[in-house]
């Protein structure tokens, strides 16, 4: 069973949300008592078209990717950005304190409990948002480890012993992981969901391996609903919504909203361009 449905039915509000602007922060309760704090952003317009959820990657928090959250409430979507406590900023500083940067990275990243409270957390906000929002579409988006996280749940094999139970309509994967210490060769050929891969030609992996490394999921899926974007210039830290580039934001934005719209009409292929991305599918 899918660590998030077995969560799914077990998370419930705790507290009151506290709006700050467009944006509300909230605290749920994870199926195994511990809070979870996020922040949602609401739909705009009468109706709410879907739900997504984003995985941060190590060291972010649920203050961060706010271009995502408001790209996506202008949309009409509901949007929950994550706080992963377990692999948050605390988790990241004492893993690097005591194994330096590279190596304290690398054992938070293929850490099983580290993913496992990571789907502890996206089931709570998935119940919390899928109760605020009527659409049956349903969007996981991950950045770095949260990549690694949403093509988990989609069914990619990975060396951390977690299976994921592919609960979502869609993903979304920003900055996603080669082959090496997190995924074996040809770990993504089972995925059939539709997919959203996303990379910068300055994006480089861990240890600066070539950002070319990240295409690889996209080579190995099956064809059927597959995007990969390669967003011009853009470095790993332009799309962790840090504001390091509103360029690299606005084209992630767009490229995102340009695959949920395919997603939606059930004729999912890129229609018109996005300027300096460039987009292939299958």
């Amino acid at each position: 069973m899918s660590l998030i449905r077995f969560a799914a039915g077990c998370a419930v509000l705790y507290g009151l949300a506290t709006p700050t602007g467009a944006q509300e922060v909230l605290t749920l309760k994870r199926s195994d008592s511990k809070d979870v704090a996020v922040s949602a952003y609401l739909p705009t317009g009468a109706a709410c078209k879907g739900w997504a959820v984003m995985s941060p990657g190590a060291g972010g928090s649920e203050m961060g990717y706010r271009y995502l959250g408001a790209a996506l409430s202008s949309l009409g979507y509901l949007a929950v950005v994550v706080g992963h406590q377990e692999s948050g900023r605390r988790a990241v500083l004492e893993n690097v304190r005591g194994n330096g940067i590279r190596a304290g990275l690398e054992e938070l990243i293929t850490e099983p409990e580290a993913y496992r409270a990571r789907f502890l957390d996206i089931a709570a906000s998935g119940q919390w948002a899928r109760a605020r929002c009527a659409s049956s579409l349903s969007i996981l988006i991950g950045h770095s480890m949260g990549a690694a996280t949403t093509l988990m749940e989609a069914g990619a094999k990975n060396k951390v012993g977690i299976q994921g139970g592919d609960s979502f309509s869609a993903y979304v994967a920003i900055s996603p992981q080669g082959a090496g210490i997190i995924f074996p060769v040809d770990a993504w050929e089972g995925i059939t969901k539709p997919v959203l891969l996303l990379t910068g030609t300055r994006d480089n992996e861990l240890g600066g391996v070539s950002w070319e490394v990240r295409t690889e999921p996209f080579r190995n899926m099956r064809p059927g609903c597959k995007w990969l974007g390669v967003v011009d210039g853009a470095t790993h830290m332009n799309f962790a919504g840090l504001g390091a580039s509103r360029r690299t934001e606005a084209r992630t934005a767009q490229a995102i909203g340009a695959f949920l719209e395919g997603v939606t009409r059930g004729e999912c292929s890129p229609k018109g361009r996005i300027a300096g991305v460039e987009i292939t599918s299958k």
